[in-house]
């Protein structure tokens, strides 16, 4: 076995990559780094040192035309070679990117990670193994440096993610550089494909690899991407070990209620200042707050509170959010038009919507079929549409959806809309009721959100003439009238009567 194939093995067990995978989907671009992945996986598995299966999987973003059809085409014939199953997708990244006001490294990046997670879960891999190495790591943390960033920015690229569809990500490749990669093809004379895009700097990371680096790495003292790297490991294991005291402080200075989170201030103010903005910034993203509206000045008010032992005072955060001292406490609350999200906290677990078939969730049961088209046109006609009926295109949607509450961060594309909402601010300015946004439930597919249940379904799974199956789910509001029938229930609900009213 090759001594980078044994490097990255070496690395495999240490980060516990793969760890109970039965399939892996490899993202392979037709680039070097990807390429080298194939390779490299493929060997360990004939090795015996990966049991699982592996599947390429291919995004063709669309950018560059001809070319981009011979990447796909070339990532087809590698995965032949090496005798592994190939999907590939395509994504037209610059339209997504103009609807939804994106940059195109930040559309391709979102599509290809939504194509990747579909693919994944459609063919039954929990994990994907991506080829980022050494030299990406280096320009990561560099970017981060440069918009600004703590230690979580610093760890740079990790070894392994998991994503809230349960998807994991693992990055193998993180222990060996761009230049033991190309070396390690060149001895097998494998070859690669080039993007010219890669060399343009008007994308900043092409820029950074490009330009910074080498001037920096001009004047360096060392090796500047080993040091980077080093640098990424060492925030790592900062990064896991304040996540540990964070864990231990907060089962004994935190108490959850609602809309509100307590926090013992004298233990508070006791904690290790990186440990006490952990905790901060947890129950603060727990309670529904965006940690990218949280600057340095937030947290070093919260703490400011914590200290001073002045009850009353307050200091106001992002998004309507606050935080004041009551007594020995700090009281971190959201903002009255939130309290929906309280009962988000006692939810049961995600509910797999049984396609076709009829799911018990919550306050109600939602009913779905395979349907014709023509039974939509007939309810257009005949003025019959029931408003607690919902018409979806099933071949845009992954399989494996989950009926679920609404969790904070949820964002979805409602239908007639261009961009992304968050679900709670979606709601508020329909203004949906008080009462029917504490019930709202979410249909997720694991890539997106394709129903708030029962006020909007997403853009993106909208029927159109181009839709061959529809999928059509039925609200059944359910009356309880016994405690013991709310057992499977997903959050509280009232046993006299229910807020949701088909008549």
């Amino acid at each position: 076995m090759d001594a980078l194939e044994e490097k990255v093995a070496e690395f495999i067990g240490r980060h516990g990559l793969f760890a109970g995978a039965r399939r892996v989907l490899l993202a392979v671009s037709g680039g070097a780094d990807s390429i080298a992945l194939l390779g490299v996986l493929t060997s360990l598995r004939r090795e015996g040192l990966l049991g699982a299966e592996l599947i390429c999987a291919h995004v063709n973003h669309g950018l560059r035309g001809p070319a981009g059809d011979e990447d796909e085409a070339f990532v087809t014939e590698q995965a032949g070679r090496s005798k592994l199953p190939v999907t590939t997708a395509r994504v037209d990244v610059r339209e997504y990117a103009s609807k939804h006001r994106l940059s195109v490294e930040t559309a391709a990046r979102q599509l290809r990670l939504e194509r990747l997670c579909a693919t994944a879960r459609q063919h039954g891999c929990s994990w994907i193994a991506t080829g980022h190495q050494k030299n990406d790591n280096a320009e990561t943390v560099v970017h981060r440096l440069w918009r600004g960033t703590g230690f979580r920015g610093l760890a740079g690229i990790w070894p392994g993610r998991q994503f809230d569809n349960g998807i994991r990500f693992a990055r193998p490749m993180l222990c060996v550089t761009r230049d033991e990669i190309r070396a390690y093809l060149n001895a097998r004379n494998v070859t690669w494909r080039q993007d010219h895009t890669n060399a343009d700097p008007a994308y900043t990371r092409n820029l950074i690899r490009h330009q910074l680096l080498p001037a920096l790495g001009r004047t360096s003292t060392g090796v500047l991407v080993e040091a980077l790297s080093e640098l990424a490991t060492a925030a790592h294991r900062l990064g896991r070990r304040i996540a540990r005291e964070t864990e231990t402080a907060q089962r004994t200075l935190t108490k959850r209620r609602h809309e509100q989170t307590r926090l013992a201030a004298h233990g508070l103010a006791n904690l290790a200042e990186p440990v006490a903005v952990e905790l901060i910034r947890r129950e603060l993203v727990h309670l529904g707050c965006g940690e990218r509206d949280l600057s340095r000045e937030h947290y070093r008010n919260i703490l400011r509170l914590a200290r001073q032992r002045t009850a009353g005072k307050a200091t106001a955060l992002p998004q309507g959010f606050s935080a004041r001292r009551c007594g020995d406490t700090i009281l971190l609350m959201a903002p009255p038009d939130t309290h929906d999200r309280a009962g988000i906290g006692k939810a049961r677990a995600p509910v797999p919507l049984q396609i076709p078939g009829t799911t018990r969730c919550g306050w109600c049961r939602i009913k779905s079929s395979i349907v014709n088209s023509s039974e939509i046109e007939r309810q257009k006609i005949e003025g019959d549409r029931d408003p607690f009926c919902e018409y979806l295109d099933c071949d845009r949607i992954a399989p494996g959806v989950v009926v679920r509450p609404r969790r904070p961060g949820d964002r979805f594309r409602p239908l007639g809309m261009a961009d992304e909402k968050k679900v709670g601010k979606f709601l508020t300015t329909a203004k949906v009721p008080r009462a029917v946004r504490k019930d709202v439930l979410v249909l997720d597919d694991g890539v997106q959100i394709i129903w708030v249940c029962p006020v909007r379904i997403g853009e993106r799974v909208k029927v159109t003439k181009d839709t061959r199956r529809v999928l059509q789910l039925k609200v059944i509001p359910v009356r309880h009238r016994e405690r013991k029938e709310c057992e499977d229930c997903m959050g509280d609900c009232n046993h006299e009567e229910y807020r949701f009213d088909a008549s």
